[in-house]
């Protein structure tokens, strides 16, 4: 039966980012391929600029996300609800780059997404023919060579990502068995009557370019 790492977001704040207009910066409703991948690759020390090393990466995982509405806590032997909120912040800007690259003289305000109280369960699964082994990726997550943190680096998770493993026939059955719950899974690997495209997939080069992907939406109720 296939094997699973079982990650645990949960921190005050997070940010997965999707489409950026400059000032505007938004953030996903959850986990996004990109940021998931850029949180396995801090655990493994792959450099952003190691483009073989993130190539690599991304060839051997395959993710399925479950948006929580309840959690375990460490500080207590119970389930908690929780339901993220996503919030503006605002930043003033100075010296912003204008489109033909020359910084403009007036303040910019910048306006970031992101979601407060919010909680995650990823199943991480090995592709065929993985590079990397998921026994060197559950090292990494146990002892990190840079800090993961939950879509950008202002947002540090509250406890350690990685929450043990399992096996399950895939990864949705795989987080059902996990604890906590949530109405709703994301999974890009097990089929559903609910296909959405995201463009989410880091093309790896010296600019930062995304390609499109299909995650299939998975419900406590199955469509009909």
């Amino acid at each position: 039966m296939p094997r699973y790492l079982i990650l645990r977001l949960d921190g005050p704040m997070q940010a997965w980012g999707t489409h950026t207009f400059e000032d505007f910066r938004p953030s996903n409703f959850y986990p996004t391929r990109s940021g998931l991948l850029g949180l396995l690759a801090a655990c493994l020390g792959i450099e952003r600029s190691d483009h073989n090393g993130q190539v690599a990466l991304a060839a051997s995982v395959e993710f399925s996300v479950r948006v929580d509405t309840t959690v375990e806590r460490l500080d207590r032997k119970q389930l908690v609800k929780k339901s993220g909120v996503k919030l503006p912040d605002f930043h003033t800007v100075m010296d912003a780059r204008k489109v033909d690259g020359k910084a403009n003289k007036f303040p910019v305000v910048s306006r970031r997404e992101y979601l407060y109280d919010a909680t995650f369960t990823v199943a991480v699964g090995a592709k065929p023919d993985a590079p990397l082994a998921l026994d060197t990726i559950a090292e990494a997550l146990r002892r990190p060579l840079y800090t993961p943190t939950l879509g950008r680096r202002a947002c540090p998770p509250t406890r350690p990502v990685f929450d043990g493993e399992a096996e399950a026939a895939n990864g949705v059955e795989a987080l059902r068995d996990a604890s906590g719950s949530g109405a709703l899974i994301y999974s890009e690997s097990l089929e559903s009557c609910q296909p959405l495209r995201l463009r989410d997939v880091p093309l790896h080069g010296n600019k930062r370019q995304f390609g499109t992907r299909l995650v299939y939406l998975h419900k406590e109720t199955p469509c009909l």
